[in-house]
């Protein structure tokens, strides 16, 4: 198996060699390489299990990730699938299929991320009324990687609020019948998001007051996460590595680096492919920056209460 560390050394050589002129990438397939990178850190998956599903060498992923291989359109394809995308998404064009997505391509082109959000924002509020709405107000989702402390602090924080708590990977596996990972291993990631789309909108329907604990890789879903953001006050629990990796240790279960030799640089390599979703949330807070359980758990209900009571 090639570790972060393997792979590492390996895009430095591809880099020198092209620096050198052994090897000029040509600059479509740079950023495809870097798309491909991108995709499989916000899923969580290494190089080898995407290789797997993709039906190809380890070596020829990893090409395609320098952007020193020129993949067929089968390949693509079989990447896409692996990856869990369209193959627009992987080309980098999902925005060719109508004159109007061409305009708002245009109108959108170039715009900062805040000015980005906005749109979003107002977008959302056309078509889903999201606004910070009573029922919005009334359902907090926790957001971030396993070991944040979403299920200990979640738990507290329902009890405070008086709300129900959901742990929605239980309700995941009560529609599957099945663990997580034999999901997975049953059925594939489609079928997966298919259950955790489920299990949310049951939890949304179900209960109008309510704290969710979310798993990790909802945001690796755009359609899930979207749904999230439209209906519930969403804090995005943060930690370093270090904390992250102590406390899934603590728990007994390594999931999701336990084929992993280099465990810390997978997590940080997920943790950076999910930033950028995880900021969409609402609020952020920091579990690392307290000392002790009590400490966080006081300091995430203030910040809570303070958001969701504001212009009552």
């Amino acid at each position: 198996m090639l570790g972060p560390e393997t792979e590492v050394a390996e895009e430095r050589a591809a880099q020198d060699k092209s620096a050198a002129g052994e090897e000029v990438r040509h600059p479509f397939l740079a950023a495809l390489g870097e798309r491909v990178r991108e995709l499989r850190s916000r899923r969580g998956m290494t190089r080898k299990a995407v290789a797997h599903a993709a039906g190809v060498s380890e070596r020829h992923l990893a090409n395609l990730e320098y952007g020193s291989g020129n993949a067929s359109i089968l390949v693509l394809l079989q990447v896409a699938q692996a990856l869990h995308c369209d193959l627009a998404e992987l080309l980098g064009d999902v925005t060719t299929s109508s004159p109007e997505w061409l305009m708002i391509r245009e109108l959108l082109e170039h715009r900062s991320e805040p000015e980005l959000r906005r749109a979003r924002q107002q977008l959302s509020e056309l078509f889903h009324s999201t606004g910070l709405s009573d029922a919005r107000r009334a359902r907090i989702a926790l957001v971030g990687l396993r070991g944040a402390g979403k299920s200990a602090l979640g738990q507290r924080l329902a009890q405070d609020l008086g709300y129900t708590f959901v742990e929605l990977s239980r309700e995941i596996e009560q529609f599957a019948g099945c663990s997580i990972h034999e999901i997975h291993n049953l059925y594939g990631t489609p079928a997966y998001r298919r259950y955790e789309r489920r299990a949310l909108e049951e939890a949304i329907q179900i209960y109008p007051e309510v704290v969710i604990a979310t798993p990790g890789g909802l945001v690796a879903d755009a359609a899930n996460f979207n749904l999230l953001l439209q209906h519930c006050t969403t804090v995005w629990l943060q930690a370093d590595p270090a904390d992250h990796m102590a406390r899934v240790a603590a728990q007994g279960d390594m999931r999701p680096m336990a084929a992993s030799r280099e465990a810390m640089d997978d997590l940080r390599r997920i943790l950076e492919g999910r930033s950028a979703f995880y900021a969409k949330a609402d609020l952020r807070f920091d579990t690392s920056a307290y000392a002790t359980e009590d400490e966080a758990f006081d300091a995430l209900r203030k910040k809570v209460r303070t958001y969701i009571e504001a212009d009552l």
